[in-house]
This record gives structure tokens, sequence and C-alpha cells, in this order.
């Protein structure tokens, strides 16, 4: 009797159960949802996003900075100028053919079939450059 009561139980529990038909609907309107919801997930994924755009080193740097990279480069300007002309003057019999040392970048200087060739290379970051001044 304590089987049948039992079944009876869930038979009676299997009569009284309702079923639907589960449908997916996506949110995100790139996968088909609706585009009003655009909007609203735009702003939830920007309120959580705790990441920055790095800066550029020209925006770190202070006036100073700024000021002493720029003379830098005006004096190393100057500088190249310089070599460059001497050895321009001196096309035809090149006794100015060498190495030179302008703190960290070494400048060599020398002729070949192609034309006047300069070597420039930054000692400190290994950075290297080829300039060929054709005859």
């Amino acid at each position: 009797m304590n089987k049948t009561c039992l079944y009876l139980f869930f038979l009676f529990l299997s009569i009284n159960c309702f079923s639907q038909q589960f449908t997916y609907q996506p949110k995100n309107p790139a996968f088909g949802g609706d585009t009003f919801n655009y909007n609203w997930l735009l702003s939830s994924a920007t309120a959580q996003n705790s990441f920055t755009a790095p800066r550029s080193a020209a925006e770190q740097q202070t006036e100073l900075q700024r000021f002493g990279e720029n003379l830098n480069r005006q004096i190393l300007s100057q500088i190249s100028r310089a070599l460059l002309q001497q050895q321009i003057d001196g096309i035809g019999n090149f006794d100015r053919e060498g190495i030179f040392t302008f703190g960290t970048l070494n400048v060599e200087v020398f002729e070949t079939n192609e034309g006047l060739v300069i070597n420039i290379l930054d000692t400190a970051t290994g950075e290297q450059t080829q300039v060929i001044v054709p005859f």
C-alpha cells in the first residue's frame, strides 16, 4: 500500500505540471538584439572600463624638459650640417673621412662606388641609420 500511495502521489503531481517553450532573444544589437539597447550597453561598458589610454611622452614632459630636448635637437642639427658641409666641400679628394663621436652618436663617413656614405650609430639604444649622398 505504501508503494501505491507514492505512485499515485507522483502521478497526481505530473498531471498538474505545465511547460513552455524557451526562446532566446539576444540583448546586444550586434547579435540581432533590439537596437535601442545600444546606448545602454555602451554606457555600461564605459562605466566598467578602468583602463585609460597612456599619455604620450610629449604630454608627460615639463616645459623645461621640452626646451632642453629642442635645444639638443638644434645643436645636433647644426653639428650634422657642419659635418656634411665639410664633407661636401671636400668632394674630389675626401681627406675628411673618418669616425666622429657626438655624445652617444658615432658618425662614420667614407666613400664608396655609390657615393658618400654616412653611418650613424646611437650607442645608447643601438639604433643605426645610413645616409648615402650620391656623386
